[in-house]
């Protein structure tokens, strides 16, 4: 008897069973009709990309710009103060040096530096005004004396130093004007004066319509 002559009846069945019990193929999958996903939203994306990096640049250039004109307002700022402090009235203004003198002399001493000084201040002033100052209490012949010598002193020292005699007027007063309480020692010390005041202009000469006085035409109108 052949063994396996029991099993041919089962074998169509057996066969179906061991085809359903094998894994399934892969499916395939046809990449000529592939398309990326979201399309749409890919070109979104960088559209904000490009839009994000070009605003990166122009913040950039913007502070560059910024920092650029920055410094050139600090620059033209500081030539602008430069030229102020030239033209200043403090840079023009006039200047009064006093010179002292001993008790009783008309004699005219200076260090040399304060000396060096003191011709560069009046060094191109068109006007250089010297008042003639003393200590005393008591109008009198010899105080004023005193008073113009000191100023005259003065006026020999600036001549002799290349100031033209033409820029210079002299005045001396003997008694009051002080530049310190003349009751103490050392106010009498600066009170016996020369007061140098330099002008940077020359005065103006003016009429008194120029000073807003009526005219005598518009006087004889009314």
């Amino acid at each position: 008897m052949n063994p396996s002559a029991p099993l041919l009846p089962w074998l169509p069945w057996l066969l179906l069973v061991s085809s359903c019990g094998a894994p399934p193929k892969p499916p395939t999958v046809d990449e000529s009709r592939k398309r990326p996903a979201n399309t749409s939203m890919a070109v979104e994306l960088q559209t904000c990309r490009h839009e994000l990096q070009n605003t990166r640049l122009m913040a950039t250039e913007s502070v560059r710009s910024a920092e650029a004109s920055g410094l050139t307002a600090a620059r033209l700022t500081q030539h602008q103060q430069a030229l102020l402090q030239s033209t200043s009235p403090a840079a023009q203004r006039n200047l009064l040096v006093p010179v002292l003198f001993a008790f009783g002399s008309t004699r005219m001493t200076l260090p040399d530096a304060d000396a060096t000084r003191i011709v560069e201040a009046v060094r191109g002033a068109p006007l250089i005004l010297l008042r003639g100052r003393t200590d005393g209490s008591v109008d009198s012949s010899v105080e004023s004396a005193v008073a113009r010598q000191r100023a005259a002193a003065v006026e020999r020292w600036l001549v002799q130093a290349g100031v033209e005699p033409a820029r210079i007027r002299t005045t001396w007063q003997p008694v009051g004007d002080h530049a310190a309480d003349n009751s103490t020692l050392g106010g009498r010390a600066l009170n016996r004066r020369v007061e140098i005041e330099v002008y940077r202009a020359a005065p103006i000469v003016a009429t008194v319509e120029g000073f807003g006085a009526p005219s005598a035409q518009r006087t004889a109108a009314q």
